[in-house]
């Protein structure tokens, strides 16, 4: 895998933002599953800064399920607890028995986050495809808020444009913002400034987003909303609001043309 640069894509549409933005996460261990790779696929579950490889705790999920076919299976029992970036997460090594793309989804517990004054809750989701079969892949699941995707979230190669649709409650959400940050586990990428670890577009009146990565490798993608609830902090007994995020992680291959 060749060096990684963070650069600004679609720079009409980018605007930077300060380096805080949390993530949940969802890793597989190749988002397509060939004969040839065997028959499972080994996932990865954290809450992270992920440009700077940074762990936070992920307390035991709400939920976590697998959507294939239009079936969902609740896969929170098989969870097994793990050390990811150096923080509480979990692993799931899932047999995939047939063709078609399987959706992981994960739902955490509300995390507080004191410098926003703000509960976190992120519906996370990744795409799996196995076999060769690409039916399913883009499926809604229905979840509290989630990022529909319009451009296949596998088999994209690098400088691809990825195209989703922001939902909450089921609705496109007009002119939502969508922080996007890359994975950098290898530790090869670098900013020339903070503000461009995170970046930010905006979506369109139908709740449509575009952006265009500049090298290969695990994409996050997170639309945030405000819940119409709030959440008792403990320490103060204060009502706080409540940040919804849907997070969608896309791989992207290095191209390997002229």
């Amino acid at each position: 895998m060749k060096q990684h640069f963070i650069a600004v894509s679609l720079a009409t549409l980018i605007a930077a933002t300060p380096a805080v933005s949390h993530y949940g996460m969802i890793i597989p261990s190749d988002p397509m599953i060939s004969q040839e790779d065997g028959r499972s696929v080994a996932l990865t579950m954290s809450f992270s800064h992920p440009f700077e490889v940074d762990g936070m705790m992920l307390e035991t999920p709400v939920s976590f399920s697998v959507t294939h076919e239009g079936t969902t299976t609740d896969l929170l029992g098989s969870l097994q607890s793990a050390t990811v970036m150096d923080e509480q997460g979990y692993t799931l090594d899932y047999r995939l028995e047939r063709p078609g793309t399987y959706i992981f989804a994960m739902e955490p517990q509300p995390y507080w986050e004191p410098a926003e004054d703000a509960f976190i809750i992120h519906y996370t989701k990744t795409y799996v495809t196995a076999y060769g079969d690409d039916e399913g892949w883009d499926t809604e699941l229905g979840l509290k808020t989630e990022i529909v995707p319009l451009s296949k979230p596998f088999g994209l190669w690098e400088h691809n444009v990825f195209q989703g649709i922001v939902k909450l409650d089921g609705a496109a959400v007009p002119y939502a913002e969508v922080e996007v940050e890359f994975l950098n586990d290898r530790a090869g990428a670098t900013a020339p400034d903070e503000l461009m670890i995170t970046q930010t577009v905006k979506a369109d009146a139908n709740g449509v987003f575009t952006y265009a990565p500049p090298s290969d490798g695990w994409w996050g993608f997170a639309a945030l909303n405000t819940a119409d609830y709030t959440l008792t902090e403990e320490g103060s007994g204060e009502e706080k609001a409540v940040e919804l995020g849907a997070v969608i992680w896309v791989h992207f291959e290095e191209w390997t043309g002229q």
